[in-house]
Protein backbone atom coordinates (compact mmCIF):
# COMPACT_ATOMS: atom_id res chain seq x y z
CA UNK A 1 0.00 0.00 0.00
CA UNK A 2 0.98 3.64 -0.47
CA UNK A 3 0.89 5.89 2.60
CA UNK A 4 1.15 9.62 3.21
CA UNK A 5 2.29 10.42 6.75
CA UNK A 6 2.01 13.98 8.02
CA UNK A 7 4.35 14.71 10.92
CA UNK A 8 6.69 12.03 9.58
CA UNK A 9 9.79 13.33 11.38
CA UNK A 10 7.99 13.63 14.68
CA UNK A 11 7.89 11.12 17.51
CA UNK A 12 4.98 8.89 16.51
CA UNK A 13 5.31 9.70 12.80
CA UNK A 14 8.92 8.55 12.47
CA UNK A 15 8.22 5.32 14.31
CA UNK A 16 5.13 4.67 12.18
CA UNK A 17 7.08 5.27 8.95
CA UNK A 18 9.70 2.76 10.06
CA UNK A 19 6.98 0.23 10.95
CA UNK A 20 5.14 0.61 7.64
CA UNK A 21 8.36 0.30 5.64
CA UNK A 22 9.28 -2.87 7.55
CA UNK A 23 5.91 -4.28 6.47
CA UNK A 24 6.69 -3.68 2.81
CA UNK A 25 4.64 -0.52 2.23
CA UNK A 26 5.61 2.68 0.43
CA UNK A 27 5.63 5.90 2.45
CA UNK A 28 5.68 9.59 1.57
CA UNK A 29 6.54 11.60 4.67
CA UNK A 30 5.84 15.31 5.16
CA UNK A 31 7.00 17.46 8.08
CA UNK A 32 7.70 21.16 8.57
CA UNK A 33 10.30 20.23 11.24
CA UNK A 34 8.89 22.67 13.80
CA UNK A 35 8.63 19.83 16.29
CA UNK A 36 10.01 16.99 14.18
CA UNK A 37 13.70 16.22 13.75
CA UNK A 38 15.61 14.84 10.77
CA UNK A 39 17.56 12.63 13.19
CA UNK A 40 14.32 10.72 13.76
CA UNK A 41 14.26 9.51 10.14
CA UNK A 42 17.98 9.08 9.48
CA UNK A 43 17.61 5.26 9.51
CA UNK A 44 14.99 5.34 6.77
CA UNK A 45 15.82 8.47 4.76
CA UNK A 46 17.59 6.44 2.05
CA UNK A 47 15.06 3.60 2.01
CA UNK A 48 13.95 2.87 -1.55
CA UNK A 49 10.28 3.00 -0.55
CA UNK A 50 10.48 6.25 1.43
CA UNK A 51 10.28 9.84 0.16
CA UNK A 52 10.48 12.81 2.53
CA UNK A 53 9.31 16.39 1.94
CA UNK A 54 10.36 19.19 4.28
CA UNK A 55 7.17 21.19 3.79
CA UNK A 56 4.38 22.86 5.73
CA UNK A 57 0.98 21.73 4.47
CA UNK A 58 -0.56 25.09 5.43
CA UNK A 59 2.06 27.24 3.71
CA UNK A 60 2.61 25.10 0.60
CA UNK A 61 0.66 23.04 -1.93
CA UNK A 62 2.55 19.84 -1.16
CA UNK A 63 -0.67 17.89 -0.56
CA UNK A 64 -1.57 18.42 -4.23
CA UNK A 65 1.66 16.72 -5.28
CA UNK A 66 1.55 13.50 -3.24
CA UNK A 67 -0.83 10.58 -3.47
CA UNK A 68 -1.63 7.46 -1.49
CA UNK A 69 -4.34 5.07 -0.43
CA UNK A 70 -4.07 6.11 3.23
CA UNK A 71 -3.23 9.51 4.72
CA UNK A 72 -2.14 9.45 8.36
CA UNK A 73 -2.56 12.89 9.91
CA UNK A 74 -0.17 13.13 12.86
CA UNK A 75 0.76 16.80 12.42
CA UNK A 76 -0.59 19.06 15.14
CA UNK A 77 -0.10 22.18 17.19
CA UNK A 78 0.59 21.36 20.80
CA UNK A 79 -1.35 21.67 24.05
CA UNK A 80 -1.13 25.30 25.17
CA UNK A 81 -0.34 24.45 28.79
CA UNK A 82 0.57 27.98 29.72
CA UNK A 83 0.81 29.78 26.36
CA UNK A 84 -1.64 31.43 23.99
CA UNK A 85 -4.14 28.96 22.54
CA UNK A 86 -5.00 30.78 19.30
CA UNK A 87 -2.49 28.98 17.09
CA UNK A 88 -3.48 25.59 18.47
CA UNK A 89 -7.11 26.23 17.60
CA UNK A 90 -6.55 27.83 14.20
CA UNK A 91 -3.73 25.68 12.78
CA UNK A 92 -5.30 22.39 13.82
CA UNK A 93 -8.56 23.39 12.16
CA UNK A 94 -6.86 24.53 8.94
CA UNK A 95 -4.89 21.27 8.67
CA UNK A 96 -8.00 19.18 9.28
CA UNK A 97 -9.85 21.03 6.51
CA UNK A 98 -6.96 20.47 4.09
CA UNK A 99 -6.67 16.73 4.71
CA UNK A 100 -10.42 16.16 4.61
CA UNK A 101 -10.64 17.93 1.25
CA UNK A 102 -7.78 15.88 -0.19
CA UNK A 103 -9.09 12.56 1.08
CA UNK A 104 -12.57 13.19 -0.32
CA UNK A 105 -11.21 14.29 -3.71
CA UNK A 106 -8.89 11.29 -4.07
CA UNK A 107 -10.93 8.66 -2.23
CA UNK A 108 -8.10 8.29 0.29
CA UNK A 109 -8.64 6.84 3.75
CA UNK A 110 -7.94 9.35 6.53
CA UNK A 111 -6.38 8.13 9.77
CA UNK A 112 -6.67 11.00 12.22
CA UNK A 113 -4.65 11.37 15.40
CA UNK A 114 -6.86 12.59 18.22
CA UNK A 115 -6.00 12.43 21.91
CA UNK A 116 -7.05 10.92 25.21
CA UNK A 117 -7.33 14.51 26.42
CA UNK A 118 -10.78 14.63 24.80
CA UNK A 119 -12.17 12.58 27.70
CA UNK A 120 -11.22 15.49 29.92
CA UNK A 121 -12.77 15.49 33.37
CA UNK A 122 -15.11 12.54 32.88
CA UNK A 123 -14.94 10.68 36.22
CA UNK A 124 -16.09 7.37 34.74
CA UNK A 125 -13.09 5.03 34.48
CA UNK A 126 -11.99 3.33 32.25
CA UNK A 127 -12.77 5.47 29.22
CA UNK A 128 -14.42 3.66 26.33
CA UNK A 129 -14.78 5.21 22.89
CA UNK A 130 -18.47 5.84 23.70
CA UNK A 131 -17.78 7.85 26.86
CA UNK A 132 -18.89 11.47 27.15
CA UNK A 133 -16.20 14.05 26.43
CA UNK A 134 -16.15 16.41 29.43
CA UNK A 135 -13.91 19.45 29.14
CA UNK A 136 -13.29 22.30 31.55
CA UNK A 137 -14.03 26.03 31.28
CA UNK A 138 -13.19 27.85 28.04
CA UNK A 139 -11.11 30.35 30.02
CA UNK A 140 -8.67 27.56 30.91
CA UNK A 141 -6.47 27.48 27.80
CA UNK A 142 -5.16 23.93 28.32
CA UNK A 143 -8.53 22.67 27.03
CA UNK A 144 -7.99 24.32 23.63
CA UNK A 145 -6.05 21.33 22.30
CA UNK A 146 -8.75 18.83 23.22
CA UNK A 147 -11.38 21.20 21.83
CA UNK A 148 -9.54 21.39 18.50
CA UNK A 149 -9.38 17.59 18.33
CA UNK A 150 -13.05 17.14 19.21
CA UNK A 151 -14.01 19.68 16.55
CA UNK A 152 -11.87 17.80 14.01
CA UNK A 153 -13.48 14.49 14.99
CA UNK A 154 -16.92 16.04 14.39
CA UNK A 155 -15.84 17.40 11.00
CA UNK A 156 -14.46 14.05 9.92
CA UNK A 157 -17.58 12.13 10.92
CA UNK A 158 -19.84 14.77 9.33
CA UNK A 159 -17.87 14.43 6.08
CA UNK A 160 -18.22 10.67 6.25
CA UNK A 161 -21.97 11.10 6.40
CA UNK A 162 -22.16 13.86 3.77
CA UNK A 163 -19.29 12.97 1.42
CA UNK A 164 -18.49 9.30 2.11
CA UNK A 165 -15.11 10.11 3.67
CA UNK A 166 -13.45 6.89 4.83
CA UNK A 167 -11.79 7.46 8.19
CA UNK A 168 -10.32 5.99 11.36
CA UNK A 169 -9.89 8.18 14.46
CA UNK A 170 -7.34 7.15 17.09
CA UNK A 171 -7.06 8.54 20.60
CA UNK A 172 -3.53 8.17 21.96
CA UNK A 173 -2.85 7.60 25.64
CA UNK A 174 0.54 8.88 26.78
CA UNK A 175 2.92 7.48 24.17
CA UNK A 176 6.61 7.58 25.06
CA UNK A 177 9.85 6.05 23.84
CA UNK A 178 12.39 6.21 21.01
CA UNK A 179 12.46 9.58 19.20
CA UNK A 180 10.30 11.29 21.80
CA UNK A 181 10.61 15.05 22.15
CA UNK A 182 12.85 15.85 25.13
CA UNK A 183 10.72 18.75 26.40
CA UNK A 184 7.34 18.73 28.17
CA UNK A 185 5.81 18.65 24.67
CA UNK A 186 6.96 15.02 24.62
CA UNK A 187 5.41 14.13 27.98
CA UNK A 188 6.85 13.71 31.47
CA UNK A 189 9.12 10.72 30.80
CA UNK A 190 11.77 12.55 28.78
CA UNK A 191 11.94 15.46 31.24
CA UNK A 192 12.10 13.15 34.26
CA UNK A 193 14.80 11.03 32.61
CA UNK A 194 16.97 14.08 31.91
CA UNK A 195 16.69 15.25 35.50
CA UNK A 196 17.56 11.82 36.90
CA UNK A 197 20.53 11.45 34.53
CA UNK A 198 21.86 14.79 35.78
CA UNK A 199 21.12 13.96 39.43
CA UNK A 200 18.79 16.98 39.60
CA UNK A 201 15.42 17.41 41.25
CA UNK A 202 12.54 16.04 39.20
CA UNK A 203 9.93 18.78 39.01
CA UNK A 204 6.32 17.63 39.30
CA UNK A 205 3.47 19.96 38.48
CA UNK A 206 0.80 19.67 41.15
CA UNK A 207 0.99 17.12 43.96
CA UNK A 208 1.84 14.10 41.80
CA UNK A 209 -1.25 12.10 42.68
CA UNK A 210 -2.71 12.48 39.18
CA UNK A 211 -2.56 9.17 37.30
CA UNK A 212 -1.90 8.18 33.69
CA UNK A 213 -1.74 5.04 31.58
CA UNK A 214 1.28 5.24 29.30
CA UNK A 215 2.00 3.47 26.01
CA UNK A 216 5.45 2.45 24.80
CA UNK A 217 5.94 3.63 21.22
CA UNK A 218 6.34 0.14 19.77
CA UNK A 219 2.89 -0.73 21.10
CA UNK A 220 1.56 2.58 19.77
CA UNK A 221 2.68 1.95 16.19
CA UNK A 222 1.65 -1.70 16.36
CA UNK A 223 -1.89 -0.55 17.13
CA UNK A 224 -1.75 2.39 14.72
CA UNK A 225 -0.58 0.29 11.78
CA UNK A 226 -3.54 -2.04 12.35
CA UNK A 227 -5.85 0.97 12.21
CA UNK A 228 -4.25 2.01 8.92
CA UNK A 229 -4.44 -1.35 7.18
CA UNK A 230 -7.28 -3.42 8.62
CA UNK A 231 -10.60 -2.70 6.91
CA UNK A 232 -12.40 -3.47 10.18
CA UNK A 233 -10.97 -0.19 11.45
CA UNK A 234 -12.79 1.84 8.81
CA UNK A 235 -15.17 4.50 10.10
CA UNK A 236 -14.40 3.70 13.72
CA UNK A 237 -12.81 5.38 16.74
CA UNK A 238 -10.17 3.54 18.78
CA UNK A 239 -8.29 4.13 22.01
CA UNK A 240 -4.59 3.32 21.59
CA UNK A 241 -2.91 2.56 24.90
CA UNK A 242 -0.76 0.21 26.89
CA UNK A 243 -2.24 -2.12 29.47
CA UNK A 244 -4.95 -0.33 31.52
CA UNK A 245 -3.83 -2.23 34.63
CA UNK A 246 -0.59 -0.19 34.61
CA UNK A 247 -2.20 3.07 35.71
CA UNK A 248 0.45 4.97 37.66
CA UNK A 249 0.65 8.16 39.73
CA UNK A 250 2.99 10.79 38.32
CA UNK A 251 4.93 10.83 41.60
CA UNK A 252 5.43 7.06 41.28
CA UNK A 253 6.52 7.43 37.64
CA UNK A 254 9.19 9.90 38.77
CA UNK A 255 10.35 7.53 41.51
CA UNK A 256 10.46 4.56 39.11
CA UNK A 257 12.57 6.45 36.57
CA UNK A 258 14.93 7.62 39.32
CA UNK A 259 15.30 4.10 40.72
CA UNK A 260 16.13 2.68 37.28
CA UNK A 261 18.79 5.33 36.65
CA UNK A 262 20.08 5.94 40.20
CA UNK A 263 19.30 2.77 42.19
CA UNK A 264 21.71 3.68 44.99
CA UNK A 265 20.18 7.03 45.90
CA UNK A 266 16.82 8.36 47.05
CA UNK A 267 14.74 10.23 44.46
CA UNK A 268 14.99 14.01 44.38
CA UNK A 269 11.52 15.43 43.90
CA UNK A 270 10.31 19.04 43.76
CA UNK A 271 6.61 19.96 43.57
CA UNK A 272 5.57 22.97 41.49
CA UNK A 273 2.09 24.32 42.36
CA UNK A 274 -0.19 24.82 39.38
CA UNK A 275 -0.81 28.35 40.60
CA UNK A 276 2.73 29.15 39.53
CA UNK A 277 1.56 29.05 35.92
CA UNK A 278 -1.69 30.98 36.28
CA UNK A 279 -5.03 29.38 35.44
CA UNK A 280 -4.58 25.66 34.81
CA UNK A 281 -6.49 22.43 35.29
CA UNK A 282 -5.18 18.89 35.18
CA UNK A 283 -6.92 15.58 34.63
CA UNK A 284 -6.75 13.53 37.82
CA UNK A 285 -7.14 10.07 36.26
CA UNK A 286 -6.70 8.90 32.69
CA UNK A 287 -7.35 5.20 32.19
CA UNK A 288 -8.49 3.67 28.89
CA UNK A 289 -10.47 0.68 27.87
CA UNK A 290 -8.72 -1.00 24.94
CA UNK A 291 -11.29 -3.78 24.57
CA UNK A 292 -12.50 -2.45 21.21
CA UNK A 293 -9.13 -2.40 19.43
CA UNK A 294 -8.08 -5.70 21.00
CA UNK A 295 -11.28 -7.50 20.02
CA UNK A 296 -11.75 -5.96 16.57
CA UNK A 297 -8.17 -5.61 15.33
CA UNK A 298 -6.29 -8.21 17.39
CA UNK A 299 -4.06 -5.68 19.16
CA UNK A 300 -2.36 -6.67 22.40
CA UNK A 301 0.18 -4.51 24.30
CA UNK A 302 3.59 -6.19 24.48
CA UNK A 303 5.55 -3.85 26.74
CA UNK A 304 5.27 -3.29 30.48
CA UNK A 305 5.92 0.24 31.73
CA UNK A 306 9.24 -0.75 33.30
CA UNK A 307 10.47 -2.52 30.15
CA UNK A 308 9.46 0.44 27.98
CA UNK A 309 11.15 2.90 30.33
CA UNK A 310 14.40 0.94 30.29
CA UNK A 311 14.47 0.96 26.48
CA UNK A 312 13.60 4.66 26.46
CA UNK A 313 16.33 5.54 28.95
CA UNK A 314 18.91 3.65 26.89
CA UNK A 315 17.83 5.49 23.74
CA UNK A 316 17.84 8.87 25.49
CA UNK A 317 21.33 8.33 26.93
CA UNK A 318 22.66 7.43 23.47
CA UNK A 319 20.84 10.34 21.83
CA UNK A 320 22.21 12.89 24.30
CA UNK A 321 25.73 11.46 23.97
CA UNK A 322 25.61 11.81 20.19
CA UNK A 323 24.27 15.36 20.47
CA UNK A 324 27.15 16.31 22.75
CA UNK A 325 29.62 15.10 20.12
CA UNK A 326 28.30 17.57 17.55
Amino acid sequence: MNFIVLGAAGFIGSNLCEKLLSMGHKVVGIDNLEYGNLNNIKKIKNHSSFVFHHKDIIKSNILDKVHGEVLVHLASQKIPRYDNSLRTLSDNDIMTNLVIKKCIQEDTKLVFASTSDVYGKNPSIPFTEKHDLVLGPTKIKRWAYATSKIFSEHKIIANHEANKLNYTIVRFFGSYGINQNLTWWGGPQSVFINKALNNEEIEIHGNGTQTRTFTYIKDTVNALSRCCINEKANNNIFNIAGSPNQEIKIIDLAKLIWEIINPETNPKIKFIPYETFGKYEDVQRRVPSIDKICNLLGYKPQYSLETGLKETIKWQVDFLANENKL
